[in-house]
């Protein structure tokens, strides 16, 4: 089957009382308060914890060895009585477990994987892979900063409802393109995304709505990235792009605004004549508004008011 093809299957919802596996699939965790704040958050919401510490084997960027990386995954995967799994931290890693990921192990137990940055690997890998749709959202360690608004739509995608973003703040209409379009949603870290072109698990995006943030990474590097895409057609049939916080790394408010105008500006020039919309400032990044986008699901942009809405279409 062609995965063009691939039937999309929804994660079960979280109910109070269900067990969340933390996995360690990239690198370690260094924030250990922010960590532990986090797990708190999310036994708030009623949820069991299953957790393990990495055992130390990883490099100084890996949190271990990309075998016990790849097995903590997998039997967190295979158990029955783990309902979903949440990345820990992001990092870098996600790319070197790929080629071992079980695939069927996968397809046959359907649950929410959660987590952004470098986990823009996994979940737009498992979904090219599979059709099962996954969570861009928080890694644990990112929880404590998330803004309420995120937080909110972060408890309620778990529960299996998808609140339409409407009247987003900050958010600006670069080109309106068709008013209203419809596609799967697909993309997540800019930099990670690159990185899986020419790989097996990029997914098919013509049609879609991709969305990009990045963090602390210099305008020509952006430029340089957004540039590749173009040149191997990436945004060429797209049905919206959609661009959330670029920033530089700190909490320096006129220097990130300053970024995503660069940003804006460049996307602009590289997508001229095409006939999506584009909208720049949207709820996501690596700062407190990382509002969750589930990868793989059909959303419908309005750009005439500004609204997205979800639209499970398996």
């Amino acid at each position: 089957m062609k995965r063009s093809c691939l039937p999309t299957r929804l994660p079960p919802c979280l109910r109070p009382g269900d067990t969340l596996g933390i996995v360690h699939p990239a690198g370690p965790v260094q924030d250990y308060k922010s960590f532990e704040n986090g797990l708190q958050m999310l036994r708030d919401l009623g949820l069991r914890i299953r957790w393990q510490a990495p055992d130390g084997s990883g490099s100084d960027y890996l949190a271990a060895d990309d075998q016990r990386r790849l097995h903590e995954l997998h039997s967190l995967w295979a158990d029955d009585a783990i309902k979903a799994i949440m990345a820990a931290r992001g990092g870098y890693g996600c790319l070197r477990i790929m080629p071992g990921l079980d695939l069927e192990l996968i397809r046959k137990n359907p649950k929410w994987l959660i987590g952004f940055s470098d986990l823009t690997v996994l979940l737009n890998g498992i979904f090219a892979e599979t059709g099962l749709i996954g969570l861009h959202g928080p890694v644990v360690t990112s929880l404590p900063r998330t803004d309420p608004d995120s937080l909110e739509r972060f408890r309620a995608m778990l529960a299996g409802e998808f609140p339409p973003f409407e009247d987003i703040s900050g958010l600006e209409i670069l080109s309106p393109g068709r008013q209203q379009q419809a596609g799967r949603l697909v993309g997540g870290n800019l930099t990670t995304l690159t990185h899986l072109i020419g790989t097996p698990w990029l997914p098919d995006l013509s049609g879609s709505i991709l969305f990009l943030e990045d963090t602390a990474e210099q305008p020509y590097k952006l430029d340089r990235m957004l540039t590749q895409l173009v040149a191997c057609g990436i945004l060429e049939n797209l049905a919206g792009l959609i661009l959330g916080d670029f920033d530089p790394g700190h909490g320096d408010r006129l220097e990130m605004i300053r970024l995503n105008e660069q940003v804006w500006k460049r996307v602009l020039e590289l997508s001229r004549g095409s006939s999506y919309p584009i909208w720049g400032g949207f709820p996501i990044g690596h700062q407190q508004r990382n509002s969750p986008l589930p990868i793989g699901m059909e959303a419908f942009m309005d750009s005439g008011s500004g609204t997205m809405e979800f639209i499970f279409a398996p």
